[in-house]
């Protein structure tokens, strides 16, 4: 009975034993079965990996991670040859555990690579910046940049004659292109003259050249058409890596810089401008200009002083081009004006003496043009086929003489020109003066200077006085009541002459104030204001 309890008791020891040693060795099994990780007692051995905010999995070594990244980042740019950048940020986050299941390297790597393709910011290509003083467009290569610059040549080069060159700058420090216009023929026959130019045949040309400069062309040996040409302003091409967006394709970018755009510029007045005048320079009508300045004008009758600035809008290209050439043609022609100055006349004096007549000559000239603007013109060759006659002119020097009004304040009450007969219904008559109501005994002043030629009571005028001016001009003051001059006295401009009243043919104190050229009665309010 002892030994049966023995036994039991054995039997249950082997058979607890058995199972520690079988559970032993599982779980010494699951640390070396791949796909797991070992347990390390309070070190993180399990790291769960984000990139960019996505799940890519998890790993049992973090420098692993790190390596597996960069070589994510190096797969997803391979595919272009252009400039990529890529948002990327990794979290990991460890944790120990007793066995946890991990991911191999070509899952999280496979993972890591389609997070970074999700957020790839933007591929940069190469690209070209064109820069036209402070303008700047983009394009794709520097082919493209050629052709934009050709298309600006070819619009004033009917002939196809000149060609861009765009030369690569070593001495900057990054990729700079300068660009010129040049014309092949030339430079090709450059070359052929710096072969042949040397020892005897340089002796001769130093030797001759200066007799052959000196003979007088004929027409025909003058090269006509397009001499030069160049870009006004100053262009520059850089290379750049740039996002698509940011890159203008070849048509736009031409009508961008070749088509003209609306751009304001001033015009200053200056000494002998119209507004006409201005208006041909300009090629604005005269009515747009007056809408574009109305500070400065009210309408096309507007006085310009000068150093008045004007707003003018002209269209202008944003590259410009500019040319020399030689034209040939045959014009008709008017002689300059010949002028003969007369001390003794007045300046509103003009005469003509003589009778223009138009003359007809052939001329070379050398023309500069700015896009489509003649810019100057120089005449290089002329043949009078039939000479001009010119215009001959005599003109006054002297500054004729102002007028001012003859009394201060007043109420205008009759203007010059037919009105309604007092007393008498139905009736006109031609009024030659200008009215102005005013209280009796108020001064009035001599409108300009000049002689009295009368000065009393003359019939309906009552109380008058004339007085006769240098310019031809008389001018007649009436219905006074007071006379403070005499006939044959000389007086100044705004000398007090006289008093106002209500003599004559008279309805009211007034005074009647009349101007008459050459004995003929004018409108006075034409010389002096109201």
């Amino acid at each position: 009975m002892k030994n049966m309890r023995k036994n039991k008791i054995s039997h249950k020891k082997y058979k607890f034993t058995y199972i520690n040693v079988t559970a032993s060795v599982l779980f010494a099994g699951l640390l070396f079965v791949k796909g797991y990780t070992p347990f390390q007692e309070s070190e993180e051995n399990l790291f769960h990996i984000r990139v960019n905010g996505r799940e890519v999995g998890a790993l049992g070594d973090k420098a692993l991670a790190d390596d597996l990244l960069q070589q994510a980042r190096r797969n997803v740019v391979s595919f272009s040859d252009e400039l990529v950048f890529l948002e990327t940020e990794m979290a990991i986050a460890g944790e120990a555990v007793l066995w946890g299941e991990v991911d191999s390297e070509e899952e999280v790597l496979r993972k890591m690579e389609e997070a970074l393709r999700a957020d790839i910011l933007e591929t940069m290509h190469r690209a070209y910046t064109l820069k036209i003083n402070e303008y700047i467009i983009n394009l794709g290569s520097i082919e493209e940049v050629r052709q934009l610059l050709q298309a600006a040549v070819n619009k004033y080069d009917s002939e196809a004659k000149f060609e861009v060159e765009l030369a690569y700058d070593r001495e900057r420090e990054f990729g700079v292109y300068t660009a010129s216009i040049v014309d092949p023929a030339d430079q090709e026959a450059d070359k052929g003259q710096s072969y042949t130019e040397a020892g005897v045949q340089s002796f001769f040309t130093e030797t001759y050249v200066e007799e052959d400069v000196t003979e007088e062309k004929d027409f025909g040996d003058y090269d006509l058409g397009i001499l030069c040409m160049n870009f006004f302003e100053e262009v520059e091409v850089a290379e750049a890596y740039l996002p698509a967006s940011q890159i203008t394709g070849l048509e736009e970018a031409v009508n961008l810089v070749i088509m003209e755009q609306e751009t304001p510029s001033i015009y200053e007045v200056v000494s002998g401008d119209t507004l006409s005048e201005i208006a041909l320079k300009v090629n604005i009508p005269m009515d747009t200009i007056v809408e574009m300045n109305p500070d400065v004008l009210e309408n096309v009758n507007s006085t310009l002083h000068i150093g008045d600035k004007l707003v003018i809008t002209v269209p202008e290209p944003e590259l410009s081009v500019t040319r020399v050439e030689q034209r040939f043609y045959e014009e008709s022609y008017d002689a300059e004006i010949i002028y003969i100055d007369n001390d003794a006349w007045y300046t509103t004096d003009v005469v003509e003496r003589q009778a223009p007549s138009a003359g007809f000559r052939k001329v070379v000239a050398e023309v500069s043009f700015l896009n489509d603007k003649e810019v100057s013109r120089e005449i290089l060759k002329e043949e009078v086929v039939m000479e001009a006659v010119p215009k001959v002119v005599e003109r006054g020097t002297k500054i004729p003489p102002t007028y001012i009004k003859p009394l201060y304040g007043g109420l205008i009450t009759s203007t010059f020109g037919y009105r309604p007969r007092p007393n008498v219904a139905g009736a006109t008559s031609n009024h030659q003066a200008v009215d102005w109501a005013t209280p009796t005994g108020t001064p009035i002043y001599a409108s300009s200077g000049g002689t009295v030629s009368r000065a009393g009571w003359i019939g309906s005028y009552g109380y008058a006085i004339y007085i006769d001016h240098e310019d031809g001009k008389q001018t007649r003051y009436a219905h006074l009541s007071k006379i403070l001059v005499t006939p044959g006295q000389k007086v100044r401009q705004g000398e007090r002459i006289a008093l106002s009243g209500n003599t004559g043919a008279s309805t009211g104190p007034h005074v009647h104030f009349e101007m008459r050229v050459r004995g003929v009665a004018v409108d006075p309010l034409q010389y002096v204001p109201r």
